[in-house]
């Protein structure tokens, strides 16, 4: 079935839904459908998605059933998710921000080099960051979070060292951030979304990839390359943002007791808990490919100074390029990183 069949199916299926909410209040229940693009098994699905239904259809009394679709079960292309959801295609979405670039602005400042660390502790920061700041790019949503990942790195089939060894390797790019990152780095990106790295590694599309450690598992990455490279210090080389949204039509039919239980699986301590899952999914991610006696390259505090010195270049053009829009880009990576070194105490 085509992505507008079905597009227009799941509609249909939506309206029916709606009329069958106009019973008694007491036999009302309500199912949301919650569409995604990784496989069941990767992290956020397992730990914080289908723990986050199973809490909301707990606190529910099970008036809310939440239906899980993964892996773009229900069609489309990761960039679409946002839309799916704002549009009420489907009734929930997660996705990756920097799939869709120029949208969220004041948002992908948490996409700069060495910007953040700990994926709990940015993933509260830049939810605190969003409803201070950002507000208007989810105003067309019911956002219940937004969260990045750990700690970025490399995964390649030739072993990173240094900067030199990075130069002419072809290296997917999760966001353009990453991308003009990459550039800087003197690697040549080739833009995904991450369902397609495994295929591309296979194939030799690409040389290697940006991802945290947490998705490795899921992409099998550890057996397509062997050699991690891991940076100095605290910060990643980048992150990535996130988002958990809600079609607003879904959430405003909603009645007042149920909308509690949203709102309540809603903000900061939601997004934490997506950051936490992602700090696991490293741990783990990085045990497997210990165990798999992969080569994890560690740049010291020199060398990594050297990629900061570098990538720096990117933060400069974002700035640059907010100016364009009329936002004060420099104001804005002072805010996220003051959020940062707040939630970092």
């Amino acid at each position: 079935m085509s992505f507008l069949k079905r597009r227009t199916t799941l509609l249909a299926a939506g309206a029916l839904a709606a009329l069958s909410l106009a019973g008694p209040a007491q036999a009302q229940t309500v199912t949301l459908r919650l569409h995604q693009f990784l496989p069941q098994q990767a992290t956020i699905p397992a730990k914080a998605l289908i723990p986050w239904a199973q809490k909301v259809e707990a606190e529910s009394g099970g008036k809310i059933k939440v239906q899980l679709f993964h892996a773009m079960q229900l069609g489309g292309a990761p960039p679409q998710l946002f839309d799916q959801a704002r549009d009420g295609v489907v009734d929930l979405s997660w996705t990756v921000l920097g799939y869709t670039p120029g949208r969220f602005n004041k948002t992908e400042v948490f996409e700069l080099p060495f910007m953040s660390g700990s994926a709990e502790q940015s993933s509260r920061a830049i939810q605190e960051y969003v409803e201070k700041f950002a507000a208007d790019e989810f105003k067309d949503v019911k956002l219940i979070a937004v969260h990045t990942h750990g700690p970025g790195l490399f995964h390649t089939k030739a072993p990173v060292v240094g900067l030199e060894s990075l130069r002419g390797m072809k290296v997917r790019g999760g966001s353009r951030i990453i991308s003009n990152m990459l550039t800087k780095l003197g690697a040549t990106p080739v833009g995904m979304p991450v369902p397609a790295v495994t295929d591309a590694l296979s194939k030799g599309t690409i040389d290697g990839t940006t991802i945290p450690w947490e998705v490795t598992p899921a992409l099998k990455v550890s057996e397509l390359v062997k050699n991690h490279t891991t940076f100095a210090g605290k910060e990643g080389l980048y992150t990535q943002t996130f988002a958990f949204s809600m079609n607003k039509a879904s959430y405003d039919k909603l009645p007042p007791d149920l909308k509690a239980v949203i709102d309540k699986n809603s903000g900061i301590e939601t997004a934490a808990m997506f950051g936490r899952a992602m700090d696991d999914g490293d741990k783990a991610g990085r045990a497997i490919a210990e165990k798999a006696g992969n080569n994890i390259v560690a740049l010291d505090v020199a060398e990594t100074q050297r990629w900061r010195r570098t990538a720096a270049t990117v933060e400069t053009d974002w700035i640059n390029e907010m100016k364009g829009k009329n936002i004060d880009g420099a104001k804005l990576v002072s805010e996220a990183r003051a959020l940062i070194a707040k939630n970092q105490k």
